[in-house]
């Protein structure tokens, strides 16, 4: 897949903007605040519906403006696709595909493909773990577009039970009657969603660890190895942990650990969830939130067999956030469609190393969008288009 046509009107700095584009390696130069990262963010937000800077639609739209319109063409094989997107913080978003209306936003996920890599994924090693299943979830849902529904409907249950523990509190009567309908609503759903992850996470782990291997140049040294595992707040709840290792598996809830050779299905974590909600009900009802389930549960990043987070050096933790998204586009091709790869202002960031490993990768890509506030930092092999972004305008580099 590769995009030919971008056309932005009043999103974030750009009025207007109508870009032509090839296949291979296309890249925008520019000082920073002219607008560079906001291009490839219009292209991410076509295949994530949302951001990869910002957690709402609104600063989308350009200051004054009603609404903010995305319209690209994509190619894949001998197909072309165009793909129209109006942003409006006062109503609901409208999307076309090749100019007939989808029922819901949503539908758009799956059909274009992105990888996007930028300094903000820094924070997959060493942020809160709901960056790190944020991560999950949208490589799910571009997996498998189905899921998004899912998350979505997750996240309406969990704010519903939230809401009825907060009122169980004062008043338990009824109330735990009714907490029983939601916690069957939270393991179903739930279920359903862990599933996912806990297949998902076995799928990527290997390409995580070649990636990491690659770009740090550990080879096959256990002693540095990257690895990936996932943290349920559900299962394995009643094995105690180790107090005298901080680090050990024992007693902690890692299922991808414990159920590697096969994940369990939907119908079963459907009844681990529901266990495990009446293992915690007292707890919750005390504090009126929901103590488990997959918004709990963690992506463990190990090096060796220390956790990275808190202990990983910075030149350590920019290779383990590389390695995910590689990771992550190494699997998107495994499943025959090769996304866009996008590298937001990385290079500047990463030592020669990486960015020769990088580079290698971009260079090899159906078509990657790069952007830099100098030609310099962009290495040479990347030939490709080049785009000089400042005063409102793109113009073509000779």
């Amino acid at each position: 897949m590769h995009l030919r046509q971008l056309v932005l009107h009043d999103f974030r700095s750009w009025a207007s903007a109508d870009l032509a584009m090839q296949p291979g390696p296309v890249v925008f130069v520019g000082p920073n605040g002219q607008g560079k990262t906001n291009l490839v963010e219009a292209v991410g937000y076509l295949a994530t519906l949302g951001s990869h800077r910002v957690a709402t639609d609104a600063p989308l739209v350009r200051k004054g403006a009603g609404q903010a319109v995305i319209r690209a063409r994509f190619a894949r094989d001998d197909r072309e696709m165009l793909v129209e997107c109006e942003i409006s913080p006062a109503r609901a978003n409208r999307v076309r595909v090749n100019r007939a209306a989808l029922p819901r936003p949503r539908d758009l996920l799956g059909l274009v493909r992105t990888v996007l890599f930028a300094p903000e994924d820094l924070a997959l090693v060493r942020g809160d773990p709901s960056e790190r299943r944020r991560f999950l979830d949208e490589l799910l849902v571009t997996r498998a577009p189905r899921y998004a529904g899912v998350r979505q409907d997750y996240d309406r249950v969990l704010k519903q039970r939230n809401a009825l523990l907060k009122t169980a509190r004062h008043a338990r009567g009824n109330a735990l009657s009714t907490l029983d309908v939601w916690d069957g609503h939270v393991a179903r759903v739930g279920g359903e969603l862990l599933a996912g992850r806990l297949a998902l996470v076995e799928e990527l782990a290997p390409y995580v660890s070649a990636a990491y291997a690659a770009i740090a140049g550990t080879g096959t040294d256990p002693g540095v190895a990257a690895g990936i595992t996932y943290e349920s707040s559900v299962l394995n709840r009643d094995t105690a942990p180790d107090p005298a290792d901080p680090f050990s598996t024992q007693g902690r809830p890692e299922s991808n650990l414990a159920l590697h050779t096969s994940p369990p299905q939907a119908a079963e974590l459907d009844e681990a969830i529901r266990a495990a909600l009446a293992q915690v009900r007292n707890e919750e009802l005390d504090r009126g939130i929901t103590l488990v389930g997959p918004h709990r549960d963690e992506l463990r990043l190990r090096l060796g067999g220390t956790t990275a987070k808190g202990y990983a050096s910075h030149g350590e933790s920019w290779s383990f956030a590389l390695a995910l998204k590689l990771g992550a586009y190494d699997l998107l091709r495994a499943d025959g469609v090769e996304p866009i790869l996008i590298l937001d202002d990385v290079f500047a960031e990463l030592d020669t190393r990486r960015r020769a490993h990088l580079s290698a990768i971009a260079a090899a890509a159906e078509q990657t969008l790069i952007t830099a506030a100098v030609s310099e930092d962009v290495p040479a092999s990347l030939n490709g288009t080049r785009f000089q972004v400042a005063d409102g305008e793109v113009r073509p580099l000779a």
